[in-house]
């Protein structure tokens, strides 16, 4: 059997490129996405304007401070304001007048009445930049959208903009990693140009010079490819994740370990072993709502059957939320009325602050409506966290949280939870009891000294392994 091949790419500039001046950058939104790629533009050395309607956001980010958790993002941000090539407002006619090149990078959450992506902002943002637009220029979308809102967006700011055919749009889909998000913009493992024009091409080329120039991939395709690769991509790693947290239910029943699963699948090259990690599942801004606009927009044409594969998928990750409570009851003995559970972790993943469809609080208020007396503790997230979930109790350290707890509940894998002594949570805690909803820490540690250790999808104690050997008809067995 031969290899599949692979799509052709370019890696760096064209060769026969014409020369295009350094454009001056507009940010549009200056959200999670937005400042990113706002700083890290101003980094790589060109001129930046992020404006944005809140005047909180940006005012802290003029004055140098990051709204949000992101390692790195702060040094990086105080780098661009002292270089003197980035700056922030929220003036969209100062944004039209002196951009080049304008990145929309505003949000797209699920609407409040369904499952399709609420493109509201999207469009108010394009059509209020175009509005001001007098001269050629070059538009383009960062947010994850449905396919044709591109088509659709081309005509909104061809009717709208004084520029009228002038005024192009292009889409460049963002793949950021929250906990990572600087990397993967200064060192992107590819670029996608979705265009409709040499010259619009030309002209993202000119804004990702330094990154194409140090050998990047990038695929240029049409407005409608272009739209369709980010929600391809988190539909497959969605795909992933459930798929292997599918086969833990079918361990959990059966007494097969699904880590040592994992670790065997991983082998495969075909598969490999990133996202095939058993756990609580995935959650955040990203996954849930773009998989489930992606299911809304392929039924609204026609085509609803080719991902209702995506539904299973999103079922699967919403019951490992049930299934971890599940597990915290069976060690509690049946019953969480009363029982204290130390819940360690708030954000949807480590080294971020995120807390939107976060599994580990959806499981803290699914305990809580039980009866459980439930604390949280979160490097990072515990103030978002308060804000939203104001019926739980919250600590302040590793060791507060712990504290004469009966059950300790593994639910964000953040590394000060990973490099936890078990034997000095265990002189914290009334009972060393855990469930490890990540499979982020050392089993056999945590039972070498004393706890009950449980996990999705691997069994409640290590099986005895019996070996029997007849030697000239002398039987010895061990367990």
């Amino acid at each position: 059997m031969t290899s599949p091949e692979l799509p052709d790419v370019a890696v760096g500039p064209a060769p026969s490129a014409p020369p295009v001046e350094r454009p001056r950058i507009t940010v549009i939104g200056t959200g999670y996405l937005g400042a990113t790629h706002a700083i890290c533009m101003a980094v790589l050395g060109f001129e930046v304007l992020g404006v944005d309607v809140d005047p909180r956001k940006i005012e802290a980010l003029a004055s140098g401070r990051v709204p949000f958790f992101e390692p790195g993002l702060p040094e990086k941000l105080r780098e661009a304001l002292d270089s003197g090539r980035l700056r922030f407002g929220t003036d969209f006619a100062e944004a039209a007048e002196w951009g080049d090149v304008h990145f929309v990078c505003v949000g797209t959450p699920q609407a409040k009445d369904s499952n399709a992506a609420d493109l509201r902002y999207v469009e108010s943002a394009f059509a209020e930049l175009a509005s001001r637009i007098t001269r050629r220029a070059l538009l383009v979308g960062k947010s994850t959208v449905p396919i044709g809102t591109a088509a659709r967006l081309t005509e909104l700011v061809h009717e709208t903009s004084p520029a009228g055919l002038q005024l192009e749009l292009a889409w460049n889909p963002e793949f950021l990693r929250e906990g990572y998000a600087v990397e993967d913009t200064l060192h992107p493992d590819r670029l996608v140009f979705g265009v409709p024009s040499d010259w619009a091409e030309q002209q993202l080329r000119a804004a990702f010079r330094p990154i194409l120039d140090a050998g990047t991939p990038l695929v240029v395709a049409d407005l409608a490819t272009a739209e369709l690769v980010k929600v391809a991509a988190n539909s497959f790693l969605a795909t992933k994740i459930s798929y292997i947290n599918a086969m833990a239910e079918i361990c959990e029943v059966t007494g097969a370990d699904v880590n040592l699963l994992a670790q065997a699948l991983a082998y495969d090259s075909r598969i490999g072993g990133r996202f095939l990690k058993p756990g609580l599942g995935f959650g955040g801004g990203c996954l849930p709502k773009d998989i489930r606009a992606f299911i809304y927009r392929a039924e609204e044409l026609g085509v609803g059957q080719s991902v209702a594969f995506l539904r299973e998928v999103d079922a699967i990750n919403l019951r490992r939320r049930a299934r971890i409570v599940d597990l915290i009851r069976e060690l509690a003995g049946g019953s969480l009325e009363g029982v204290r559970v130390a819940a360690l972790g708030a954000a949807f993943k480590p080294n971020s602050d995120d807390i939107r469809d976060a599994p580990a609080l959806e499981v803290a208020r699914m305990l809580r409506t039980e009866g459980a007396i439930v604390t949280v503790y979160d490097p990072q997230a515990g103030e978002n966290a308060r804000r939203a979930y104001g019926g739980l109790n919250y600590a302040d350290s590793l060791a507060d949280v712990a504290r004469n707890a009966d059950i300790v509940a593994l639910l964000t894998e953040w590394q000060e939870f990973r490099d936890a002594d078990p034997e000095y949570l265990g002189g914290l805690v009334a009972q060393r009891k855990i469930v490890d909803g990540r499979q982020a820490l050392d089993a056999d540690d945590y039972r070498a000294k004393g706890w009950e250790y449980r996990a999705l999808g691997r069994p409640a104690q290590v099986p005895a392994v019996q070996l029997t050997l007849d030697v000239k008809g002398l039987t010895l067995a061990s367990a």
